[in-house]
């Protein structure tokens, strides 16, 4: 059990390190590489991070904000670097969606952690 907890914490901080510690190595490097070029890209076409703080009373916003911080590092890392993007850009809602989409993969891949670990795969 503890094996299975390291490495979900590995792979929710950093995306495919989870599954590096797991030794799957080609698997961790192909799919941490989708998740940081999900993000990225996320951010480089002027998308930002949903954050709590802008949630307020919105539930779907809260549950975005979540869904977002499950990109671990990446997403402390966009938003500590400020907001990306403008709202009055025309890519400005895909960025977003690439970067929630970053984080719902990720989310995806410490449980698949968690499966390798305890032999389920």
């Amino acid at each position: 059990m503890k094996r299975a907890v390291v490495a979900m914490v590995l792979a929710y901080a950093v995306p495919g390190a989870g599954h590096f510690f797991l030794g799957r190595r080609g698997r961790a490097i192909a799919l941490g590489a989708i998740v940081i070029f999900m993000f990225v890209t996320g951010l480089a076409i002027d998308g930002n991070v949903y954050s709590l703080a802008e949630a307020r009373d919105q539930v779907i916003t809260r549950l975005a904000a979540v869904a977002s911080m499950g990109a671990g590092a990446l997403y402390f890392l966009g938003y500590a670097t400020g907001p990306h993007g403008s709202v009055s850009s025309t890519t400005f809602e895909y960025g977003r969606t690439f970067t929630l989409t970053a984080g719902l993969m990720n989310l995806l891949l410490v449980l698949d952690c968690y499966d390798i670990a305890r032999g389920r795969k």
